[in-house]
């Protein structure tokens, strides 16, 4: 399961405790005064990784004011330097009372995160009451749980926005961002990675396949990103695929039908050096489809590995890319 922003899912190192007692930031939440301020800040729910503070710098650069909802053993401490709030995932209703009374009306949900055990949620009393939905929400895939996570939060009477919508600049946009082209190979291997999540779209599968001269070597299921570039690594170094280096592509696009404020496919360097590592050709994703915290790190990072990375116009999908 992932936020918006989870490159290759992982929880962020060193985050505090979740022994630790629910505490609100010292000090009160501060709003430049411009016209964004006057609907009070933007609640940005932060799982791990880059992108909640990418997202928090776009909002304030917009002229609005932020509070990091950071959730305990995911996100990065390093965000405590904005207004914030330390909470576990099941203590709903003592998050969303802190956030209320701080003006707090639109959300986002952005950053790395696994599928927690109910066992592991800490449960206050709003979340005990709303305990036989919860559990119907895990009784299926990401979609399934991250669309009931929303309809939850939303009852608490929160607008809930998207990254895209919070800090648009973060998308990627269409066409070839680096030094390196795809090649007639490369496009076609691209197209049929589009047509299989498109096709898998339906069955809750995720986000990211690796095609190489048509083969489908690797879908991503719940180990997300990382551990299916992991695993076709595997495959090569043990020698199950013959591919040289430098051949295939990394597909990454929304599923179908997904709601795209939540689970939005990430880029960035981290990314790059992963596909690299395990001998890919280059990267391919949905135009506008995927969110980038450094659009330049992730090209310096492509160039500098021999990469191609490529955004694909959303309604062509397979069929563009081929082109």
């Amino acid at each position: 399961m992932g936020l918006p922003g989870d490159e290759g899912r992982r929880g962020a190192p060193g985050a505090t405790p979740a022994s630790a007692a629910d505490q609100p930031a010292a000090g009160a939440v501060s709003c430049p005064r411009a016209e964004g301020a006057q609907r009070g800040p933007v609640g940005i729910v932060a799982g791990g990784g880059a992108f909640p503070g990418a997202v928090a710098e776009a909002v304030q650069a917009q002229g609005r004011g932020v509070l990091l909802l950071l959730i305990k053993g995911f996100a990065d401490p390093a965000l405590e330097r904005y207004p914030h709030y330390w909470f576990r995932l099941g203590s709903l209703g003592r998050v969303t009372t802190y956030a209320k009374a701080r003006g707090v009306r639109d959300v986002v949900m952005v950053g790395g995160l696994t599928r927690p055990r109910l066992s592991d949620l800490g449960l206050d009393w709003t979340m005990v009451r709303l305990l036989p939905r919860i559990a119907a929400l895990f009784r299926g895939g990401d979609n399934h749980l991250l669309s009931g996570v929303l309809g939850l939060v939303a009852e608490q009477g929160f607008h809930l926005i998207g990254a895209h919508e919070a800090a648009p600049g973060l998308l990627l946009p269409e066409g070839v961002l680096g030094a390196r082209a795809p090649g007639p190979v490369d496009r076609s291997d691209m197209a049929r990675g589009f047509d299989v999540i498109h096709t898998l779209g339906p069955f809750d599968v995720g986000q990211g396949v690796i095609v190489v001269d048509g083969f489908v070597v690797a879908v991503e299921a719940a180990e997300g990103t990382d551990q299916m570039l992991a695993r076709y690594g595997e495959m090569r170094r043990t020698g199950r695929l013959r591919i040289p280096a430098g051949r295939g592509v990394l597909v990454k696009a929304p599923k179908p039908g997904q709601d795209r404020r939540v689970d939005l496919p990430s880029l960035g360097p981290a990314t790059v050096a992963r596909a690299a590592e395990v001998g890919l050709g280059g990267i391919a994703f949905e135009a506008g489809g995927a969110i980038v915290p450094d659009a330049q790190a992730l090209v310096s990072a492509a160039d500098a590995a021999g990469l191609f990375v490529v955004g694909v116009p959303r309604a062509s999908g397979g069929a563009e890319a081929a082109r």
